[in-house]
């Protein structure tokens, strides 16, 4: 299955999602994990992961702080057509825009903007943190397996508006419909942490690790 790469690039602690991602490779055969923050390692990976913890400004201006670094991502992905998961920051990024604080270019992947998450309860407090349900919209091999009811972890203030429904796979509900799983193509992506996400969020990154798009 090759080598899959978890990009660092300061976004936040990758102990959990190294494991995660190891422990599920060997048990499906999905081959080697490599954290890493050389772009000529992400040009040899088979598979991209890139996570992100914190304000979205805050990971793009770090991711594009590595030399090379996005710049290798975006070849693999856009050109090479190699399986990419992006996880909370990581997934958001791939919008059109940020308004996070200000305005903030996204990679345009796939269309939309992240916008902060306003619950039509007012009781409902932000960020929207803890364990919600899924509401799977589209099948996708990604998500084999993984049903509505299922269970993920969030934490997070901005949610993710696609342009196309076409490319929201999953919701939840939270004062209103807050985008859980994106895709299109060969890009998936994920609001919630699948490695904190305990048998859905293994399952997923099992499949992600199997995917041929």
């Amino acid at each position: 299955m090759g080598l899959t790469v978890l990009v660092d690039y300061d976004s936040g602690n990758l102990h959990s999602a190294e494991k995660a991602f190891q422990r599920m490779a060997a048990e499906v055969g999905g081959g080697d994990i490599l954290v890493t923050s050389r772009p000529e390692d992400v040009a040899r990976a088979d598979r991209i992961v890139l996570p992100g913890d914190g304000a979205f400004p805050a990971c793009r201006a770090a991711l594009g702080s590595y030399g090379g670094l996005f710049e290798a991502i975006e070849e693999a992905v856009t050109q090479k057509a190699r399986p990419f998961l992006g996880i909370c920051v990581g997934m958001q990024m791939l919008a059109t825009h940020g308004h996070e604080y200000r305005l903030i270019e996204g990679f345009n992947w796939i269309a939309g903007d992240v916008v902060r998450i306003e619950p039509e309860d007012r009781r409902l407090k932000v960020p929207h943190m803890g364990w919600n349900d899924l509401v799977v919209e589209q099948a996708h091999p990604v998500l084999d397996g993984i049903r509505t009811g299922d269970h993920a972890y969030f934490v997070h203030s901005y949610h993710f508006r696609v342009t196309d429904p076409a490319h929201r796979l999953a919701y939840c509900d939270y004062g209103g419909e807050i985008t859980a799983i994106i895709g299109r193509d060969n890009i998936i992506g994920t609001q919630f942490h699948p490695e904190k996400s305990q048998g859905p969020g293994l399952r997923l990154i099992g499949n992600f690790l199997r995917w041929t798009p």
